[in-house]
């Protein structure tokens, strides 16, 4: 799926597909050097963390194993509910490990902050966040995020993982969607 075949349904990209390849590999860069010499567990945050979990991951230089787990706050609309749910739990214990969340975008901050708390209470070594978006609004949560791909504007954004009512997952860039859609 691409630009064209949005039509309307797309206001603008925000954040290019090279400008994404670009970023994943500093980050990727950022990580292995911080990780070095620990051992690495990344937890991808279902469903939107599959794209940058699996782009971030084949960047790293450094073995590193992957899990998974779902959470929801938010369900078909476009603003948190600001209950959390665990939908899908880890597979691995995490305790002694160096834990590195992998999130598509940090909204409210709500859910992650929650999130994170949930994993600290497993005893892992350490506890950091990737997330490939960060809205001005996560501001508002006392929330250490350690590597951000980009701060972008409050806007309803789709692509790279994001996505409206489960579409728009599969464009190879961030962009905003249309006001007409989701009204």
């Amino acid at each position: 799926m691409d630009q064209q075949d949005m039509g309307t349904a797309l206001e603008k990209v925000l954040v290019t597909e090279e400008q994404l390849e670009e970023r994943l590999g500093e980050l990727a860069r950022q990580i292995d050097e911080d990780y070095a010499d620990g051992d690495l567990l990344l937890v991808g945050v279902l469903k939107g963390a599959v794209m940058v979990m699996a782009d971030l991951s084949r960047r790293l230089h450094n073995p590193c194993d992957m899990d998974w787990m779902a959470v929801s706050s938010y369900g078909a609309g476009t603003t948190s509910s600001g209950v959390v749910r665990i939908l899908m739990d880890l597979d691995i214990d995490i305790s002694g490990r160096n834990v590195l969340i992998v999130e598509d975008v940090i909204d409210s901050g709500l859910t992650l902050s929650w999130l994170c708390g949930n994993l600290r209470s497993r005893g892992p070594a350490s506890l950091e966040v990737c997330t490939m978006v960060r809205k001005p609004t996560a501001f508002d949560v006392d929330l250490d995020v350690k590597y951000v791909g980009f701060d972008l504007p409050d806007e309803f954004i789709v692509g790279y993982g994001l996505d409206y009512a489960e579409k728009y997952r599969n464009l190879p860039f961030i962009g905003t969607l249309a006001q007409h859609v989701y009204e």
